[in-house]
């Protein structure tokens, strides 16, 4: 077993993995607010309790710690680099691993660091939808973009929400706001989000319309990602991945013309993959 921990910008997550089973052990789930803005000791003292509280009562010879971390961070010292940020600022500089470590009583090296970006994508091929590939690219596709990249050993945050893309960034065509304001456009009217738009589709024809768009702007972003990456496989996950059945088989389509036939699969484990993502750094 291994502790896998999710930290985000105002909560931290954990949960118990089983390494061979590759599964979580849903009692120890934990998910708690956090004050990010905190002064150090009380940022430390909120994520102590959590992990003790999954932990549980296992010995302390048997405790080994995964932690999906946002960046900037030196993952193998254990170092924030995070400042201003408006999160975790009272960390910059400090050894987030020692600190942590002597607050459990731990050894340091019973603790380690992934990027959180990569950490969607590495649930997905220990656990998910990549799990019989080697090369894996990967895509997070909801209020912003997320990319990632998996070539064996720990997937990597690929940063691509921000590539120069036709007339801006990836971002502003791979994201909700992009559905919200070209639906905008061709009919005036407003939605929310992307599962409001879904709830037209057999009502407004102009709804698909989006979709097939979407879909084009998602193969052509990818056709350069394949081309660098060289991927097996290629795993969409984030909210709008939820309605895939709108625009997946348009961007198999696009992407078959251009010659690009590996699969493009729908991630599935959900907001448990970065859990089981942390904790498989310890799956030797």
């Amino acid at each position: 077993m291994a502790l896998g921990i999710d930290i985000g910008g105002s909560h931290i997550t954990a949960a118990l993995v089983d390494l061979e089973a590759r599964t979580i052990d849903t009692h120890s789930w934990h998910r708690t607010r956090v004050n990010s803005q905190g002064s150090a000791p009380e940022i430390i003292d909120a994520w102590a309790v959590v992990i003790n509280d999954a932990f549980r009562d296992m010995p302390a010879d048997s405790r080994y710690i995964g932690i999906g971390m946002p960046g900037p961070f030196d993952y193998e010292l254990g170092i924030s680099r995070m400042k201003d940020q408006h999160k975790y600022d009272a960390l910059y500089d400090l050894n987030v691993k020692n600190m942590l470590a002597a607050k459990l009583e731990l050894d340091p090296s019973r603790i380690r660091f992934i990027n959180d970006a990569g950490c969607f994508l590495q649930g997905e091929v220990f656990s998910g939808a990549g799990r019989n590939y080697q090369h894996v690219i990967g895509l997070t596709l909801g209020t912003g973009l997320g990319s990632a990249t998996f070539h064996g050993g720990l997937a990597q945050d690929a940063d691509r929400w921000c590539t120069p893309f036709r007339d801006g960034i990836a971002e502003d065509y791979l994201s909700t706001r992009w559905f919200v304001k070209r639906y905008q456009e061709l009919t005036g009217k407003t939605v929310k989000d992307v599962k409001e738009l879904t709830t037209y589709i057999n009502t407004d024809p102009v709804v698909q319309q989006v979709f097939d768009e979407f879909a084009h702007n998602l193969a052509d972003f990818l056709a350069g990602f394949i081309r660098e990456e060289s991927p097996e496989a290629i795993v969409i996950g984030g909210n709008i991945a939820q309605a895939s059945e709108l625009f997946f088989p348009a961007a198999v389509r696009e992407l078959a013309r251009r010659n690009y036939h590996m699969p493009l699969l729908v991630a599935s484990l959900g907001e448990q993959a970065a859990i089981l993502g942390a904790a498989s750094i310890w799956h030797e």
